[in-house]
């Protein structure tokens, strides 16, 4: 059966092309990626986290800083591109309620929430406009915000992430769920999340669900479109992009890693993280404590007093190239990207591929 690689309908919302860019946090994706993306038909993802650790007076408070960066990029963003885009803000953020309020504010189109389950996202919405998106790693995890928030709201998602084990950066799942690749692929769970959406729609009301984790071309593309995605969310293959906001020697790294380099860690957010391994990677893993104190207070689920680094100091030292003092997260395949293209040029291998991966038999 031959599936059409069309537009994605998010409500009342219409994306020219199946494909969303994965929000990727401590000014990864920011305006030039998010404006570029969005440029070409698909659509662009700030990253709401890390914004306020690297911007202005420090003695300004954290919360308003983060606020106003997260502001300043929206703006910036939409004097690039004409098109929609949205905001991914991380549910363990402790400035979570005050990112929404800026993303509202400024009437971006989408809002993408993960890294915890987004229950209370939509008593934080005051318009119409803008489409709440949840990210999940489970059936279950669907189910539970779907009937909260039907039950508590009288709404469901617009749209439903699903992301697999093989994403980067921070992940829904434990290391043992991360080694039981038989159980925990992303197929398996697109599956299930599929069946809760379906349970939930109507004729009014219908749930698309974008496959995450692991989608690295068109082949991956036309396989979870098949499985009835109605469209993918990708983020790694945009990092070796020249519009990328994130330093050469970051995009580099990429380029240079081998697929023994891509391993996961236990991160002081709580959760595991799949990151490229260096030599910083090597000493945190050996337990050695990196003299950092705690200047911001990002994350409810990190302890300071207990941790042996601070993930935003690392994850921006990575950004700006001090990858001596930081690392680079990323997806499982990130080692199979080979040089640094445009984003036109991406989303258009992409395209031609899926396309032609969908319209074979």
């Amino acid at each position: 059966m031959n599936i059409e690689f069309k537009n994605l309908d998010i409500g009342n919302l219409r994306i020219e092309l199946p494909i969303i860019q994965g929000g990727m946090g401590a000014r990864v994706s920011s305006s030039s990626l998010a404006s570029a993306v969005s440029n070409e038909g698909a659509l662009g993802i700030i990253a709401a986290v890390g914004l306020g650790e690297e911007c202005g007076n420090e003695k300004r408070d954290y919360k308003m800083r983060s606020r106003e960066e997260l502001t300043n990029i929206i703006r910036d963003t939409r004097s690039m591109t004409k098109n929609p885009f949205g905001v991914n803000i991380m549910c363990v953020l402790t400035n979570y309620d005050e990112l929404v309020e800026a993303a509202q504010a400024e009437s971006v189109d989408v809002i993408i929430s993960g890294a915890g389950l987004p229950l209370r996202l939509p008593s934080l919405i005051k318009n119409d406009q803008t489409k709440l998106v949840p990210i999940v790693s489970s059936g279950r995890a669907a189910q539970i915000i779907c009937s909260t928030w039907a039950r508590r709201y009288k709404r469901l998602p617009d749209a439903i992430v699903v992301e697999g084990p093989l994403a980067g950066g921070h992940l829904g799942y434990s290391m043992a769920e991360l080694a039981d690749e038989e159980h925990f692929s992303l197929d398996s769970i697109l599956t299930e999340v599929l069946a809760v959406t379906r349970a939930f729609e109507n004729d009014k009301s219908r749930i698309p669900v974008i496959a995450a984790g692991g989608i690295f071309d068109g082949k991956d593309i036309a396989r979870v479109m098949r499985l009835g995605a109605s469209g993918v969310q990708i983020a790694t293959r945009f990092v070796c992009t020249h519009e990328c906001d994130v330093s050469l020697k970051y995009k580099e790294a990429y380029i240079s890693a081998r697929k023994e380099d891509i391993v996961v860690i236990q991160s002081p957010v709580g959760m595991p993280g799949r990151v490229i391994r260096n030599e910083f990677v090597q000493r945190i893993s050996k337990g050695e404590r990196m003299d950092f104190g705690c200047e911001y207070k990002c994350l409810y689920t990190c302890d300071a007093k207990k941790v042996n680094y601070c993930i935003a100091k690392a994850l921006l030292n990575a950004y700006r190239g001090e990858l001596d003092k930081g690392f680079a997260m990323c997806g499982s395949n990130a080692y199979r990207i080979k040089k640094i293209i445009s984003v036109k040029d991406l989303i258009c291998e992409l395209v031609t591929e899926a396309e032609v991966c969908l319209n074979t038999p």
